[in-house]
């Protein structure tokens, strides 16, 4: 496992001891994530967009239209500070200011750059679709020429990165464990339902194998 030295910016100071410098970790909580939340400022307002990613190795890439305020915006490098967090379950005390959750966290800062490079654009796709459901690029069309132009690519490094994880049970004062209430963890989990096929769908397509059994399990 190869660990990050955390930045002034990055390092966790609330509950230091959910803290996750480790590279590792941090990537297979954002090859888990399916939603990215992009904070940025434009002209002293505050904006958090979500928003689909993908990760090549140490750098996660965003994509939008062109024309979106978000990419144009970014794609001028200005500071942004990127979230993924995934909700593991619910932290249930006995005590009503002990509830909690148990989740994993990253936090990415650092500036976007804009991808200008067709090959590494059309690896950065690849990459978001990916993500999102593996082998679906094979199965569908690729993007044409006026999709792929009207497209922004935006690269951010993982140089400046760090997790947070909370697990395990609630943490009751002493005092609150003789109490009779229940106390104890709910776990929470993201499955897929059955398919359900597009009304145009032609007849006789079958749902592809890896869409019946959805699984992400293959990610890197």
């Amino acid at each position: 496992m190869s660990s990050l030295a955390p930045s002034a910016r990055t390092r966790v100071i609330r509950e230091p001891q959910r803290a996750v410098y480790d590279r590792d970790i941090i990537n297979q909580i954002l090859d888990e994530g399916f939603i990215c939340h992009v904070g940025f400022i434009v002209d002293g307002q505050p904006f958090v967009i979500p928003t689909g990613y993908g990760r090549i190795g140490d750098h996660l890439y965003i994509h939008g239209s062109a024309a979106s305020r978000m990419l144009k915006n970014l794609s001028q490098t200005i500071p942004v500070c990127v979230t993924v967090t995934l909700l593991d379950g619910l932290v249930l005390a006995r005590s009503i200011f002990n509830h909690s959750m148990n989740y994993r966290s990253v936090i990415v800062l650092g500036q976007a750059e804009l991808i200008s490079d067709r090959d590494e654009k059309m690896a950065a796709l690849h990459a978001l679709s990916e993500h999102i459901a593996p082998g679906r690029w094979d199965q569908s069309r690729q993007p044409n020429e006026q999709e792929f132009k009207a497209t922004s690519i935006l690269r951010l490094p993982l140089t400046e990165s760090s997790a947070k994880v909370r697990s395990g049970p609630p943490n009751d004062d002493e005092e609150d464990h003789a109490l009779n209430f229940w106390a104890g963890v709910l776990p929470l989990h993201m499955v897929p339902s059955e398919p359900i096929p597009d009304p145009q769908l032609r007849p006789g397509i079958p749902i592809p194998e890896n869409v019946k059994h959805y699984s992400r399990s293959s990610k890197r």
